[in-house]
């Protein structure tokens, strides 16, 4: 019955997203909606495990989330016409771009490391913005689309079917965020969460901080990585602003929003976000200033990010 108990919140989020094509409907949603959901709620979650869990912050990581866009799409359009195949490709690209750059930046600290991760990523919005000839530069990437996944026994067409597409990224959404869960839990996880609490101490204990940050934000950037790819494939289009600063904003925002420092806070900024965008886009073209108000009054109100607060109040 304890166990039931703690599951509970994960047991209502599955049913939730499951039945989600069912439902979202009703409360003037449409399909494509909740598949961008899944995306950015993803990238949150990737980036929480280095900011929440790790106790890192980076203001950086669309570089990999647009890197694993790319990826993708120069892969589809060039290579093979394959969906796994673009999203491998996407998140290698990402993955090795984040363990260079980390690798040289893992001794920084705060606010030095912050700046810095926002310097790389705007390299590479720089590039992919000059780079016409294979990026497209500021038009962005076209010409690319998903593609059927042959599965042997059947088919499955994600290419026309936008409810068989939103299954296809919440079995890429799940394998993810229990990928983890898992790491979170084992013993790796365990000191990313001392480093967060005292640096220090964990230094003292003879703990390789370094190499364990150094970790913890290539695995971050890995499941970025991936979200950015599934973006790609979502959208059948790539431009340089998913490697743009207001892109690490908006993921830093959803993270912060939904609760940085709990599992699922940042699904539930993500649904904040993405349906607060889509409504209010639709109205005005300042939604931005909604947003951003929004975001002021969850941080003054529920500094703990609307998860964080529930929890609180459910130890309580």
């Amino acid at each position: 019955m304890k166990l039931v108990g703690r599951q509970w919140p994960s047991l209502l989020v599955w049913v939730g997203l499951l039945a989600l094509p069912f439902w979202l409907p009703w409360v003037g949603g449409y399909q494509e909606l909740g598949t961008r959901v899944l995306v950015m709620a993803l990238a949150a979650m990737s980036l929480n495990f280095l900011l929440g869990f790790t106790g890192v912050l980076s203001f950086g990581h669309a570089a990999y989330f647009g890197l694993g866009a790319y990826g993708a799409g120069l892969t589809i359009k060039y290579l093979a016409p394959s969906t796994p195949l673009g999203i491998l490709v996407g998140v290698l690209v990402g993955t090795i771009a984040a363990a260079i750059i980390g690798a040289l930046i893992v001794r920084l600290r705060g606010v030095y490391f912050a700046m810095v991760t926002i310097a790389f990523g705007q390299v590479c919005f720089y590039i992919a913005y000059k780079w016409d000839d294979l990026t497209g530069g500021y038009d962005g990437l076209r010409g690319f689309a998903r593609a059927p996944i042959d599965l042997g026994v059947a088919t499955p067409d994600i290419a026309n079917n936008g409810t068989l597409f939103y299954f296809f990224v919440l079995l890429v959404f799940g394998l993810a965020v229990g990928l983890q869960a898992l790491i979170l839990a084992s013993p790796f996880g365990r000191t990313l969460l001392a480093i967060r609490e005292n640096e220090r101490r964990a230094r003292f204990l003879g703990l390789p901080v370094e190499r364990h940050i150094w970790l913890s934000f290539s695995i971050s950037c890995f499941f970025t990585a991936l979200a950015g790819s599934l973006y790609a494939l979502l959208n059948n289009f790539a431009d340089p602003l998913g490697l743009n600063y207001i892109m690490s904003g908006n993921i830093v925002m959803i993270t912060v929003m939904g609760g940085m420092r709990t599992f699922w806070g940042p699904l539930v900024g993500a649904v904040l976000f993405v349906m607060l965008q889509d409504s209010v886009s639709s109205m005005t073209t300042n939604w931005m200033f909604f947003v951003g108000m929004t975001f002021v009054l969850v941080v003054l109100f529920f500094p703990r990010g609307l998860m964080g607060m529930l929890k609180k109040k459910a130890e309580a």
